[in-house]
């Protein structure tokens, strides 16, 4: 091995030996703020969707696929609609689910946070045209006084639908006693107008539904026109008046053939308490790419927003909504970006305690270098004075000065200190000379 390379290597040695404890309360300062803050979200997370072929259950599988990209695994639970999201979200059996505005009542629900409005969720009221007629001869209806007698199906009892038909049934004076109510499921409920057991339903989901869908294009059913659609928006806070483009549903066939006004809840997606931050910050940023894009009632980015939501707003979402994707995650992998984000503040005081203890290592460097020379001078001396006292003979003392020098000839130290090693080496050779030397008694 050359000679350099071995002084560089020895120099390395006594250097790591000496920062050792500095380097050991780094990383047990390091570890410490990791476990206290928990930079790092669960792999898995349960999010509360909706019935089969409804748009929550669409919206639930596009958060499944976006999060996945960054090694999330979203588990979907099913469920009947907003009342039963907000059931499993108050039992701890998921930890985030869609509901519609106006559906829970924070005083109640402290533990529970918004992560913005996603997109409105119209009432969409269809009904046979054949069975409207038996109101008027167009076969069109457009207030809710108009369903008297008929056969309406208002929601299962999990979604958030009949809540919101009771309030607006109340204000406008009708009694629900006296009308022909059921509570049927979704794809049941849409089944049973299409074979004319029922008269009309109400939905309350978003356009992208493949039941609104199929009902929007199905010759024989219309959808009611709410012609006091502002009224409604100024009577219920959670309510917002909008309308159905002429043809936005096919240019082609001119469906919807004229405007159609309509009233609309908004969306918002909520967590409990107990979600990771990185987390919540991840399911934010995924709806500014999904509800980002202009659609049949918004303007391209008028989603997500802090606005129509009862809730409190989560700090990570009322930050991604402000400023968007953070400046680290475009440059850094998510995974890294966030430790950093979420370390940087514990980093800074870690920094803070080292700096001053950092200089502890360079004195620390050089004693433990020179210890290695000074150690011999004892012994050295000792020899010394048991000349000068006689104590034993000088054949004696030259044997253990010779040991002494065979030693200290194997011991290697950094070349920057070597000036101490031949000084001490030479102080060998003196005491050597002074034993070697006979005394000059006077006669």
């Amino acid at each position: 091995m050359p000679a350099a390379f071995r002084h560089t290597l020895l120099s390395l040695r006594d250097l790591w030996a000496s920062a050792a404890p500095f380097v050991l309360l780094a990383l047990l300062l390091l570890t410490l703020a990791y476990w206290w803050l928990d930079p790092m979200p669960p792999r898995q997370v349960t999010l509360a969707t909706g019935p089969a072929q409804s748009a929550y259950d669409e919206w639930g599988k596009r958060y499944a696929r976006m999060l996945a990209g960054y090694g999330i695994q979203v588990q979907l639970r099913p469920s009947q609609g907003t009342a039963d999201n907000l059931r499993l979200l108050r039992a701890g059996e998921v930890d985030i689910g869609f509901v519609q505005g106006g559906s829970g009542d924070p005083a109640d629900d402290d533990e529970l946070e918004s992560l913005g409005s996603l997109f409105v969720e119209p009432v969409w009221l269809f009904y046979r045209e054949q069975a409207a007629r038996k109101v008027n001869r167009e076969g069109t209806l457009s207030a809710l006084g108009e369903l008297k007698g008929l056969r309406l199906s208002v929601g299962a009892e999990g979604s958030g639908v009949p809540r919101l038909m009771d309030r607006l049934f109340e204000a406008n004076r009708i009694t629900p006693a006296g009308m022909q109510l059921s509570r049927l499921e979704q794809t049941p409920a849409v089944m049973a107008l299409l074979a004319g057991e029922i008269d009309a339903l109400v939905l309350a989901s978003a356009p992208e539904s493949l039941m609104v869908q199929m009902l929007l294009q199905t010759p024989g059913v219309r959808l009611m026109d709410f012609s006091q659609s502002e009224a409604y928006a100024r009577r219920f806070a959670f309510l917002t008046p909008v309308t159905l483009p002429r043809g936005v549903v096919d240019l082609a066939g001119d469906i919807p053939p004229h405007d159609v006004r309509l009233i609309a809840t908004t969306t918002t997606l909520l967590a409990t308490s107990e979600v990771h931050p990185a987390l919540l910050q991840l399911f934010s940023q995924a709806a500014l790419k999904l509800h980002g894009p202009a659609g049949w009632f918004n303007r391209a980015r008028e989603f997500p927003n802090a606005g129509h939501t009862e809730f409190t707003l989560a700090q990570e979402a009322e930050h991604t909504l402000k400023n968007g994707v953070p400046l680290l995650q475009r440059y850094l992998s998510f995974t890294l970006a966030n430790l950093l984000e979420r370390m940087w503040l514990a980093l800074g005081i870690i920094i803070a305690i080292l700096l001053p203890l950092s200089r502890i290592v360079p004195p620390l460097y050089a004693f433990r270098i020179r210890s290695r020379v000074f150690r011999w001078y004892g012994q050295l001396r000792q020899i010394e004075e048991r000349m000068q006292s006689a104590q034993d003979t000088r054949a004696s003392l030259l044997d253990e000065l010779n040991t002494l020098e065979s030693r200290v000839g194997r011991v290697r130290v950094p070349l920057s200190y070597a000036d101490e090693l031949y000084a001490l080496r030479s102080y060998i050779e003196l005491v050597r000379r002074k034993l070697q030397t006979p005394d000059r008694t006077p006669a």
